[in-house]
């Protein structure tokens, strides 16, 4: 059932980015500004995705929901508990005010992403305003329509350097009959080494995180499995809030005033000897580091062990993405002169050449 702030602005827009295309207007995309710290500061004239919001179909049974961009994310989130469904993602909202347009533009997901897919696992079909002044759709509503399927999820992680998203198809998923969270006390080298040996089993784990001091494991499944995984596991019972408390960084770690790192490193990737501290999440895959070393040592050890590193925090260097090599930055380019050629949307968010 629509709500009544529910509004399609989709004409607005548009004509709003005619006029910057026909000016040579530079635009800088805004939702919620819940993420505007990530990435390169973008100037432009704002064009603000708020006032297109609103669930457009919803059926539980297809398990798929479409919403405009400017779609609080609280919103669609309480339209999918009503139904006992969820975005198995998990994205991060980090402030009051995020929309699912910024969701899908940055790309981010929580602590379920190693076991169930990202954001971009999720994502069935967009609309996008593009350079060329059209609004255009790719993909589909139902998940066995794959048409276009790849550049909807290009748009996923591209901060709006492609275009304005003004829809998104999601793919949802039941909640899971059972759910429980565990506190092992262990280093975090045991930690590292028990993950790596249980993601070989059939253990039904959701999530995993190491605080320093002891490893924190969520189970998700039916009854009998959860139960028979808590006995196996030992360990002592978690407070569940933990997980949000990670996902949205309210941990005490993230407090610290140094600057923040996320670390995306492969499976099964050992410890690294940082300059910090790091708090382990995604079963290891992923790292927060806290540290005031450089951007080039962190990324240098990184990158050796197969990652890259992303500053979570603002003005701390001038590249916060990992800086992409020649042919990538090849592709980059070649892809926003495609669906951007006068490079109007968020310039140099992401990259400085792009």
């Amino acid at each position: 059932m629509p709500m009544p702030h529910d509004f399609d602005a989709s004409t607005a827009l548009l004509e709003q980015v005619n006029h910057a295309l026909n000016n040579s207007l530079p635009l800088r995309i805004q939702g919620g500004n819940s993420k505007a710290f990530l990435g390169r500061p973008v100037t432009g004239e704002v064009i603000d995705s708020r006032a297109h919001r609103g669930i457009v179909s919803y059926d539980p049974t297809e398990l798929v929901i479409t919403a405009r961009a400017g779609t609080p994310l609280v919103e669609l989130q309480a339209a999918l508990d009503e139904a006992g469904q969820m975005l198995t993602c998990e994205a991060p909202s980090f402030a009051d005010g995020a929309t699912v347009g910024g969701m899908v533009a940055t790309g981010l997901s929580g602590p379920r992403r190693p076991w169930v897919g990202s954001v971009r696992d999720m994502v069935l079909g967009t609309r996008l305003i593009s350079g060329h002044g059209k609004h255009l759709r790719f993909g589909g509503e139902v998940m066995k329509n794959v048409a276009g399927y790849d550049l909807s999820r290009l748009l996923v992680g591209s901060f709006g350097c492609l275009g304005l998203i003004t829809e998104v198809s999601l793919k949802v998923l039941p909640k899971p009959r059972e759910c429980l969270s565990l506190r092992l006390p262990m280093d975090v080298e045991s930690a590292l080494r028990k993950l790596a040996e249980w993601g070989q089993q059939p253990i039904p784990l959701s999530a995993a995180s190491h605080d320093g001091r002891a490893l924190h494991l969520r189970l998700e499944g039916g009854g009998g499995s959860v139960a028979d995984a808590r006995k196996r596991l030992g360990g002592e019972l978690l407070d569940p809030t933990y997980w949000q408390q990670l996902n949205e960084q309210r941990l005490a770690f993230f407090a610290d005033p140094r600057p923040l790192w996320r670390l995306s490193l492969p499976n099964n990737s050992a410890l690294l000897s940082l300059p910090g501290d790091q708090l382990i999440d995604w079963g290891g895959a992923q790292r927060w580091l806290k540290s005031t070393a450089e951007a080039a040592q962190i990324r240098s050890i990184v990158s050796a062990a197969g990652g890259h590193a992303t500053c979570f925090t603002a003005g701390v260097c001038d590249s916060p993405f990992q800086p992409l090599a020649a042919p990538l930055l090849r592709y980059h380019r070649q892809l926003k002169s495609q669906l951007d050629p006068q490079g109007i949307f968020n310039a140099g968010r992401m990259y400085a050449e792009v």
